[in-house]
């Protein structure tokens, strides 16, 4: 255990000290996070000896994008989101479902193999966007803000409408393969996952912040514990949600949508919290590369890179192009704000959820989801910082 421990310090400290180069240049931290995996995991040179079961890799994705999704959220500009809402509404409403059935119809072709229900499953993990791989565009300055907030928006409610039409489709999935049934079941936990997700994220919130008010005003705050409120109010909201069976990510980023809206110090607050959450990302990267990426990669297949490539182009492009019709974008917008949903921590939560149920075709999805994480930590990270500086000089930076 020390021997892992050591090897993920060190590597820790030398990244930190590099952080801000990487930042400038073509390469992402997250693509550096997994090559290190790769090379030191038991596929190349075997210094970390990883056995991390699939739950514990699950804890720490749920951990790293609670946080992530409820600074990002507190951070918003709520009032460029307002003035803009018409970009992560289209989205959402018509970019997403439309997204979720080209994948299946794509899936359905390529993958004879799987049930149907397995496709759509498959389908609905690759929809999912992450908040945490987009962060190098929705943190740029350069990109306009109404880009920013849009893409921040979407990615924040992504994950969690997501998880109730993942979990609708494992219902059936697992009804479809030992021959039962389950769709009323199933439909009910669409208003469930919403509905508690947001009461919960939206009630602490409220309150903390009251709560809060009161400390600072009686002079109970310390500089040093500042820094603890933001951390525990995301991971008390993304936890009592989840154990009440409602959305955990959509707790966590209304939660913090509320909680960024009613104080005045959320950079102060949050600022501890971004530290913990880049550490988190670290090292679930690094598993990711370590335990998933090689073994993945050497029994790749032709329909599986076919598939990953389609997700990442045309099965997200062309909806999400489709739903900023009549939006006021030009053509170039459109595209960034299509080209620019990365898969990634809330897609590995998602198959570690499908894999308990045992499906025939877990090989299949497992292959796929690897596959079009590692493409989509590459291709977004290499065009992340050249794309956003294109399009703060563009003349298209303004809507038509």
């Amino acid at each position: 255990m020390y021997d892992n421990l050591a090897i993920l310090a060190a590597f820790a400290f030398l990244f930190s000290v590099i952080a801000g180069r990487i930042e400038r240049s073509a390469i992402t931290g997250p693509m550096i996070y997994v090559l290190f995996g790769l090379l030191a995991g038991p596929m190349v040179f075997g210094f970390l000896k990883m056995d991390v079961q699939a739950v514990e890799l699950r804890v720490i994705a749920d951990l790293t994008l609670a946080l992530v999704l409820f600074i990002d959220a507190a951070n918003a500009d709520l009032s460029t989101l307002r003035t803009h809402a018409i970009i992560p509404r289209r989205m959402l409403l018509i970019g997403l479902p439309l997204a979720i059935a080209l994948g299946i119809g794509a899936g359905w072709v390529i993958f004879p193999e799987l049930g149907f229900y397995e496709v759509c499953l498959l389908a609905t993990m690759l929809a999912a966007t992450d908040a945490a791989l987009g962060k190098g565009v929705v943190t740029n300055q350069a990109v306009p803000a109404r880009l920013r907030e849009g893409l921040n928006a979407e990615s924040g409610l992504n994950d969690g409408m997501c998880v109730p039409v993942l979990l609708v489709f494992l219902v059936l999935a697992t009804g479809e393969s030992h021959g039962e049934g389950g769709t009323a079941q199933a439909l009910t936990l669409v208003a469930e996952e919403i509905g508690i997700g947001a009461a919960v994220g939206l009630v602490f919130a409220y309150f903390a912040v009251k709560i809060l008010r009161i400390a600072l005003k009686r002079g109970w705050f310390t500089d040093i514990w500042a820094q603890i409120p933001v951390i525990g109010l995301a991971l008390a909201c993304f936890a009592t949600a989840d154990r009440l069976h409602g959305s955990g990510y959509i707790a966590a980023f209304l939660g913090g949508l509320l909680f960024g809206h009613m104080t005045r110090r959320t950079h102060e607050l949050v600022q501890a919290g971004e530290g913990v959450a880049e550490l988190l990302a670290m090292l679930t990267w690094v598993v990711f590369g370590a335990v998933a990426v090689g073994q993945s990669w050497v029994v790749m297949t032709w329909p599986v890179l076919l598939y990953s490539l389609l997700s990442l182009t045309v099965i997200r492009m062309l909806p999400n192009i489709l739903a900023l019709t009549r939006s006021g974008e030009g053509w170039e917008p459109k595209f960034f704000l299509a080209w620019f949903g990365p898969r990634g921590l809330a897609t590995i939560v998602f198959f570690v959820i499908v894999a308990d149920a045992n499906l025939p075709g877990e090989p299949i999805i497992q292959s796929v989801v690897v596959c079009t994480i590692t493409l989509c930590i590459v291709a977004h990270g290499v065009t992340a910082n050249a794309w956003a500086k294109r399009i703060a000089n563009s003349q298209f930076n303004t809507t038509s």
